[in-house]
């Protein structure tokens, strides 16, 4: 058990039990309770470095350079953006919530952007408040919205324009982010008789003088496996920028590339290399702006799945262990073996939300029993309520086993919820054979506490 789906702090005990960070899940699990968000500290800090130092090497030597922001819409803590600063990252935050977080956690508003196609004013002024870097606008509409925040403030905003380059990349429609029917970002794609929306919005942002134009802003979906996506993105964005420049003589500083980077759910799943993608992306932009005739600008990145979702495993206790016998389409019966866990959607929605594929193993002991195929379920009223669809679990498997999920450190504890009023999980990171709390177990009084009779 060691090596992907699992971080690099996870491996088995002589006596079959799993360590992470060399501290036995047994002893977490009598420590903080299942189930439990387990994240590898060391793993995550790892993650964060080899994005930011392979991003600076590749795009320094095409002679330009590169930030690296950690979407904090994958996991955010406080203890969590300070490693990711203290790693030389920037925070990326999608809300209110999210950017209190960053603030709380010392990240300098400079070093922080803010997100989201529904920006209400009192974010806004949050944010120009506190000075965030960065403020990505979505919309004419928000536009404007925050050049009137602005001159209220009498400050003047730092903005990029989002836009949806029509490259379709991620493994789910939810999740992919650059196709023209969804929410996100302002098409490059001409409008029926006139310029396209992104065209638009970055003119109408060089009118205000209340906002500086940044850059342009592209993301073009999540779990990418493949960095062509990427490269083709960036040129409809480099030739974006080159236009922008002949119609108004403003050739902007700075492009995101957004994030998405794919990592390994399953054992033999190969994740995005940074070094790789780096490399690859540099390269292409370098010869887009060569052909453009244009310099290059200064580019940012935002990868969050890819640092946290590998660093993070959940805990969880079995319960009722049932065999069913299913029928196949061939005519045949075959038996499932139903495992239930003392959690499910409520702490990972996305098997039931995008159809997820995970990895489980028993980890409080070993087995010589033969695997058996097996569903790991959770304790909701939901028949949808699945953790894991399939994986190959020992025959013996049995009430009280504790049982591990791996690469659950991204959209688990982000997309929680106290569905049949469960409490939420604890966050508890773990480094050098020993645990802490991140983010307390709740408690019914807290649920209890929000209802006011």
């Amino acid at each position: 058990m060691t090596g992907a789906p699992w971080s690099s702090g996870v491996g088995r005990r002589p006596d079959g039990a799993v360590a992470v960070a060399g501290v036995d899940v047994r002893d977490l699990a009598a420590e903080h309770g299942t189930p439990a968000y387990v994240l590898d500290e060391a793993d995550f800090r790892t993650r964060a470095r080899a994005y930011r130092t392979a991003f600076e090497a590749a795009f320094g030597a095409v002679g330009t350079g590169v930030d690296v922001y950690y979407a904090g819409k994958a996991l955010l803590t406080v203890a969590v953006a300070r490693w990711a600063r203290e790693e030389g990252l920037r925070v990326d935050t999608a809300s209110g919530g999210e950017l209190a977080v960053a603030l709380r956690a010392e990240v300098p508003g400079a070093e922080i952007g803010l997100h989201g196609n529904n920006k209400s004013d009192a974010e806004i002024l949050r944010a120009l408040d506190a000075g965030v870097g960065r403020i990505i606008v979505d919309s004419l509409v928000e536009i404007e919205r925050v050049a009137r925040l602005a001159a209220e403030r009498g400050v003047v905003a730092p903005v990029m324009v989002r836009v949806t380059t029509g490259v379709h990349a991620g493994g789910h429609e939810y999740i992919a982010t650059a196709h023209e029917d969804q929410k996100f970002g302002l098409s490059v794609n001409p409008a029926s008789g006139g310029e396209s929306p992104a065209m638009t919005a970055l003119l109408q942002v060089l009118k205000h003088p209340e906002l500086r134009l940044l850059g342009i802003h592209s993301h073009i979906g999540s779990q990418i496996l493949d960095p062509d996506g990427f490269e083709a993105a960036a040129r409809v964005v480099l030739r974006l920028r080159a236009d922008l420049a002949e119609r108004s003589g403003v050739l902007v500083d700075e492009v995101d590339l957004g994030g998405g980077y794919g990592i390994a759910y399953l054992p033999g799943d190969v994740a995005l290399d940074p070094e790789r993608v780096a490399k690859d992306i540099a390269q292409s932009v370098a010869g887009v702006c060569q052909d453009l005739g244009t310099s290059l600008p200064r580019f940012s990145i935002e990868p969050g799945r890819a640092i946290v979702g590998p660093a993070g495993l959940t805990l969880y206790t079995v319960g009722t262990v049932k065999p069913v016998t299913v029928s196949a389409d061939d005519g045949t019966d075959f038996t499932r073996t139903y495992v239930s866990v003392d959690g499910g959607m409520s702490d990972n929605i996305r098997p039931a939300l995008y159809g997820a594929a995970y990895h489980a193993e028993v980890v409080g002991r070993s087995s010589a029993a033969e695997t058996v195929l097996a569903r790991v379920v959770g304790k909701h009223c939901e028949s949808g309520d699945i953790v894991v669809h399939e994986v190959q679990l020992p025959a013996d498997v049995r009430e009280g086993d504790l049982l591990a999920v791996a690469a659950t450190g991204a959209y688990g504890r982000s997309m929680a919820s106290n569905y049949n009023m469960l409490p939420r999980p604890p966050v508890v990171a773990v480094a050098d054979g020993a645990s802490r709390v991140l983010v307390r177990r709740e408690t019914e009084d807290d649920l209890l506490g929000l209802d006011q009779g």
